[in-house]
């Protein structure tokens, strides 16, 4: 008894924290968090295209934990994040996610709470445990940074979830003398049909009444992934079921197998809600304790709601913007996003996973993972080596630690596995990029090592042998040839400024000759990159308005149009092959008004303005390259049209997967009126403001604002523009530029200023370090 009229106490003071808590700042602004809506990219209209693939759930700025929703018994790609917004009903609470991507994966321990009589049979392994989902309806269901709550409807339970970096708290509201369960599934993942997803071995164990702990091992897009927990409840367990597939053990403490869930009972009569608090450790049911322990001392759930809350105000404060409150709502939600991940997967005692499965330790710094890298080396790291210098650190010493285990750099990244998801290495820009940029806590010469043998040493999608002997991608021996030639050779050039900074002459020369092999691909007969077999012939048919998915097709997730402008490297070099500035613009626009979808579309191909595919990737920079030729005006046009036409406040805010922050990243960019084109060479092209006044916290105290006078739909056009009280007419800015802080301010109109940005002098230039 005593115990409970303590939980009950603590409770009180948490609810008095929670509801006196200010929606406003000392300065008596509005809090950032509140311009956040976790909604935004969770559902398509109708469920008709793609939205986001985004998860509404609580976590914390990187954390390890994402304690949200799943709609779905079995998420797959359509739901990936675990949730859709079109969705009536909820499996449970599981409490790892990702944020955007175009493949489901993690929902680790699904917990559910529910009443009256329920089904303790698990049935077929192979095939999701359903039997107690519950409805639930919009008009009863919030969420805000750190917090998200829901009422099931079939069982009349208020559900509220929290979170810390390594911990779920959640809060379970019964009705009273209600035959109250919580329901723990280990067996809940994405399809078992995907991935050829298994769980290996799994345990729940009742280590008293209160308390219960366990382990996955399970395998999937991430291999053979350990995930333990320590788990805590508020009231004590009256009766329990564990089961095992079909197989079900009344009162039982301990059950081992591969399709475990068991289901815990408590007593709602004294009408004091169930809290339920679950640390998680990659590691051990140790760490997930001391995780726990650490972050979450005591059960004042509104006070951790509160340090959630706390920790994401913090980090969005890093940018402050003023503009319509339409387009404040986007940005701080698109800056949320950005900073769901990379995920923290070390311990707080300094424990995690490597690569080949060994238990490492950090002796100080976070070991970070899900790299989804060809998406978010565009503009997320760039942007996190801005604002987010100090993880940009961890970020890069965490790759590095992949290649020392591993023997090269992540491609795509999980859980700490690689699962060789897309092409290129982009490791090597993101490295490169932070040396340059001056980030302290990089050990340059490990770090040169790492881009340099991550770029000779064969592996799957990057067969260097291949890439030197032809100095192009056959495509009869490499699939993907084309993408992947214009990709690769962006990365060595990469390699090339880091060996040409370090006086490494001999890899310049290498990695700068491999960087111009694009140029083998380009057929001037068409105009477009194509693709050649092993015996320089160039194979058809050929149709540039074909897309290729991820094998089987020169184009991966796009088509020749899209892939054309695929060279941030040398724009200028792809500016001659077209025949000077006129033909560039001339094929620009051909680009943007072009709406013939001949054949099959990729289904990550989507947010279209003519051949422009804003819901993928490879399409990111190419509004930004007619400051290249002179026409900087069109820029502004078309950088414009994608702030205003694709992006939204609603649950489809997104014109495609929102790939783990890097489309929210192109829309805080964007919308300040900068954009990395090329994302290691630290020039930043200037394209439409949509903001009044934007203003960068950088390191060593230093403020970069950017004003804007009457932005809106209409007035995209720069009228003029100064740096630091002086006329400044360049199209582009540079790192120094801004980490120096500063003042740069434009004038927007209705029409454009063809003058402004089209002299010779005001083209960007290749590099600004």
């Amino acid at each position: 008894m005593k115990y409970n009229i303590k939980i009950g106490l603590q409770f009180l003071l948490g609810s008095i924290v929670l509801f006196t808590a200010p929606l406003y700042a000392q300065d008596n602004t509005p809090k950032l968090c509140t311009y956040v809506n976790p909604f935004i990219g969770t559902g398509a209209v109708n469920g008709s295209s793609l939205s986001g693939n985004n998860f509404p759930g609580a976590t914390v700025p990187f954390g390890m934990v994402q304690l949200s929703p799943d709609t779905k018994d079995a998420p797959d790609w359509g739901s990936a994040s675990g949730y859709d917004y079109n969705d009536k009903t909820i499996a449970g609470f599981s409490h790892t996610h990702l944020s955007g991507t175009g493949v489901a994966e993690l929902f680790d321990i699904l917990v559910m709470p529910t009443t009256g009589k329920i089904n303790t049979v698990a049935g077929d392994p192979s095939k999701p445990n359903s039997g107690y989902s519950s409805r639930f309806s919009h008009d009863q269901e919030s969420a805000r940074p750190g917090y998200y709550q829901v009422k099931l409807l079939d069982y009349d339970i208020n559900a509220e979830l929290t979170a810390t970096t390594h911990s779920g708290f959640h809060r379970y509201t019964y009705p009273k003398e209600s035959q109250s369960h919580l329901v723990i599934d280990l067996n809940h993942s994405l399809n078992k049909g995907s991935w050829s997803t298994r769980v290996i071995q799994s345990q729940i164990k009742m280590i008293n009444d209160h308390t219960v702990e366990g382990y996955r091992v399970i395998t999937g897009w991430a291999k053979m992934r350990k995930i333990y927990f320590h788990l805590e409840f508020s009231k004590p367990i009256i009766h329990q079921v564990m089961v095992d597939g079909g197989s079900s053990f009344d009162n039982t403490t301990l059950i081992n197998g591969s399709n475990l869930r068991a289901v815990f009972d408590f007593n709602s009569k004294d009408g004091q809600p169930l809290l339920v608090k679950i640390g998680i450790s990659p590691v051990s049911i140790a760490n997930a304790k001391n995780n726990l322990d650490e972050e979450i001392k005591d059960w004042g759930f509104d006070k951790t709601v509160l340090a959630a809350e706390n920790s994401w105000e913090k980090e969005l404060s890093k940018i402050k913007v003023e503009g319509s409150p339409e387009k404040m709502k986007i940005f701080y939600s698109s800056l949320y996003h950005s900073f769901l991940q990379p995920n923290s997967t070390s311990d707080l005692n300094g424990d995690y996973n490597g690569a080949d499965f060994t238990t490492r330790n950090l002796s100080k710094g976070t070991f970070y993972s899900t790299f989804s890298l060809w998406d978010t080396y565009r503009a997320a790291h760039p942007l996190y080596t801005l604002v987010q210098p100090e993880r940009t650190a961890d970020f890069v010493n965490s790759m590095v630690q992949q290649y020392d285990s591993y023997g090269y750099l992540p491609i795509w990244q999980l859980w700490g596995q690689e699962n060789y998801c897309m092409i290129g290495n982009h490791s090597i820009p993101v490295l490169v990029d932070a040396i340059f940029k001056g980030i302290k806590g990089i050990d340059t010469d490990k770090a040169y090592e790492a881009v340099k043998q991550s770029s000779l040493r064969s592996h799957t999608n990057s067969p260097f042998n291949i890439w030197e002997q032809y100095k192009y991608m056959p495509e009869n021996l490499q699939t993907q040839s084309v993408s992947i030639t214009l990709e690769m050779a962006f990365d060595d050039w990469c390699v090339a400024q880091l060996a040409k900074k370090l006086g490494k002459t001999e890899d310049y020369n290498r990695f700068i000759q491999r960087s111009q092999y694009f140029k083998n691909l380009y057929d001037s007969k068409s105009g477009f990159f194509r693709a050649k077999d092993d015996k320089g012939k160039w194979i058809e048919p050929f149709n540039p308005l074909q897309y290729g998915s991820n094998g089987g097709h020169p184009f991966t997730e796009g088509n020749a149009w899209q892939y054309f402008w695929y060279v941030p490297h040398d724009v200028k070099g792809l500016i001659s092959l077209c025949g000077g500035d006129e033909k560039f613009t001339e094929k620009l626009d051909t680009f943007f008004n072009l709406k013939d979808l001949t054949g099959e579309v990729n289904g990550n191909a989507s947010g279209f303005i003519g051949q422009y595919a804003h819901g993928n990737e490879p399409s990111h920079h190419a509004a930004y390259l007619y400051n290249y030729a002179g026409q900087p005006w069109k820029t502004q046009y078309y950088v414009a049209k994608v702030i205003n036409d694709l992006y939204t406040s609603t649950s489809s805010g997104y014109a495609g997967n929102e790939d783990c922050g890097e489309m929210s990243s192109w829309f805080v960019f964007s919308a300040m009126g900068l954009y990395p084109v090329n994302p290691a060479s630290g020039v930043y092209i200037i394209g439409s403001p949509a903001l009044t006044k934007s203003s960068m916290k950088l390191s060593g105290g230093k403020t970069f604002t950017i004003t804007a006078k009457n932005p809106s739909a209409k007035n995209v056009y720069i009228q003029s523009a100064k740096l630091n009280g002086k006329a400044y007419s360049k199209t582009y800015l540079t790192h120094s530029d801004i980490s120096k802080g500063g003042l740069l301010e434009f004038v927007m109109g209705d029409k454009p200023n063809k003058k402004w940005g089209s002299n010779l002098a005001d083209k960007p230039v290749e590099s600004g370090f």
